[in-house]
């Protein structure tokens, strides 16, 4: 009995992480290079970029691949997070872009440049398409 649980809770902690359904659609704020992130939800805090030594946009790792991510409130330990975002093109490619969370959205808020990666161009008319999220190491962002 103590062994059939122990081996229940080992595989339930061991599930692989699911990416789910989201909107995508993107910012031209996150593109500018020069931008304080003290204009971001992710400025302050023990969380925060700036007590990490980032100051501006351009000096993240992953820049222009940022932006806002659900959830991702003041001096939340999403701050700096890497979001792994997949897409299927109309053309049926899949695209897949790495993405820091820097700001708080309601939706999967990205840079025009990350946004243009992601969709090879064919989502700017209707500004959101649909893709999968999945929080991936923060390390692949470069963090």
């Amino acid at each position: 009995m103590k062994f059939t649980l122990i081996v229940s809770l080992l595989s339930a902690l061991t599930l692989p992480a699911f990416a789910i359904p989201a909107d995508v659609t993107w910012d031209g704020t996150y593109s500018n290079p020069d931008a304080s992130l003290n204009i971001v939800s992710c400025s302050d805090g023990k969380n925060g970029l700036l007590a990490k030594g980032y100051t501006t946009f351009s000096s993240l790792p992953s820049f222009p691949n940022i932006g806002g991510m659900p959830g991702t409130i003041w001096n939340s330990t999403l701050c700096g997070s890497c979001w792994s975002l997949k897409y299927t093109t109309p053309s049926g490619n899949q695209t897949t872009v790495y993405v820091t969370a820097v700001d708080n959205a309601f939706t999967y808020n990205i840079s025009p440049q990350a946004f243009d990666e992601l969709t090879e161009g064919t989502g700017f008319e209707i500004g959101k398409v649909r893709a999968r999220a999945l929080r991936v190491p923060d390390a692949r962002c470069g963090m």
